[in-house]
């Protein structure tokens, strides 16, 4: 896309278009439903207003407001999933799913493995989370490495509103459980994208090579692809050429893209918010190396979150993850 088609675009938001996936994705399928704390609008239309309007469109019982109960949210959307519908069930914030943990990984994501295939768990679990806003530990956790380590379980994570609305749509298509995770400082935030068609998805397990480069590739996903994106501008002006790709999904990630990417460019960086030690940068660094061991000009670099609690202070919260400026650093660093 050039600067000039780019330009002409009408900024558009992550939350704009995840509402407008809700909208289509009702109209299209009345199997699709929707459950979570304060969805329906009489509550308001959730914490973000993603929903809001949807209950009155299209009524009561397809968005339904809960208790403050993960659990209940949780096992209500699985067991509506094998009676045949699509839940979109909402955990509101990521750390929030731990509560909810064993109706994810010991059922939503075993029921296929333990009924040979007779029965799919079609559900989205949507979850919020990210830094910026001075939540403290227990608000702002990264935690698709967990989920990522669980088969039968799909994470994808958005770093664009074409890339929100056609994520979400692929998802509820899938008969798996899928984790959609949405960062919250990223969700207001206008971007040059139009609001894409009913029918636009964004297939599962297919990465986006959102700036191509010769010199260094970074692997990054949700809004740490926003801040690659800023540093590879950056380091262009300083003569090096950098691939920013955007795995969109987490698990199955696409192994082809970033492989030839890495092949390419000889010099990867792996970026994500979430804490660095036994995070999902790790798997993917370690099949590099297994795949391209020789090939490489120098080791895989990571980026990632301290081993820390995600502090209250705000000073400390803008040190505990990777910034533009630690992305920028890494480039320079890697192509010396």
């Amino acid at each position: 896309m050039s600067a000039v088609e780019k330009a002409a675009k009408p900024k558009v938001t992550i939350i704009e278009a995840i509402s407008k996936a809700y909208q289509d994705a009702f109209a299209e399928d009345p199997k699709v439903i929707t459950l979570g704390e304060d969805l329906a609008d009489p509550e308001g239309g959730g914490i973000a207003k993603i929903t809001k309007g949807l209950s009155t469109s299209f009524g009561d019982d397809r968005v339904r407001s809960t208790p403050i109960s993960e659990q209940a949210i949780m096992g209500a959307a699985i067991g509506a999933s094998l009676a045949g519908y699509k839940p979109i069930a909402e955990i509101m914030l990521m750390n929030f799913t731990t509560v909810a943990m064993d109706m994810i990984v010991n059922h939503a994501a075993k029921l296929r493995f333990m009924s040979g295939g007779q029965t799919s768990v079609p559900i989205v679990v949507r979850t919020m989370t990210g830094l910026g806003f001075g939540s403290g530990g227990q608000h702002c956790d990264y935690l698709e490495a967990w989920f990522a380590h669980t088969p039968g379980v799909k994470v994808c994570t958005p770093s664009t509103p074409e890339d929100a609305y056609g994520l979400l749509r692929a998802a509820i298509d899938d008969p798996d459980p899928v984790i959609f995770i949405e960062n919250m400082p990223t969700y207001r935030t206008p971007m040059s994208f139009e609001l894409p068609s009913s029918g636009h998805r964004v297939p599962l397990g297919q990465a986006a090579v959102q700036r191509e480069g010769s010199d260094v590739t970074i692997v990054t996903y949700g809004r740490m692809a926003m801040l690659a994106r800023a540093a590879a501008d950056q380091a262009a002006e300083a003569g090096i050429s950098v691939e920013v790709i955007d795995l969109r999904t987490i698990a199955p990630w696409d192994r082809d893209t970033v492989l030839a990417s890495a092949r390419k460019t000889g010099r990867v960086i792996i970026v994500h918010e979430a804490v660095k030690q036994h995070g999902a940068g790790a798997e993917i660094a370690a099949v590099i190396g297994e795949e391209l061991f020789g090939a490489l000009k120098k080791p895989v670099k990571r980026l990632g979150g301290a081993y820390s609690a995600v502090p209250y202070s705000r000073p400390l919260e803008n040190a505990y993850a990777p910034d533009g400026d630690s992305i920028l650093a890494a480039i320079k660093d890697i192509a010396s």
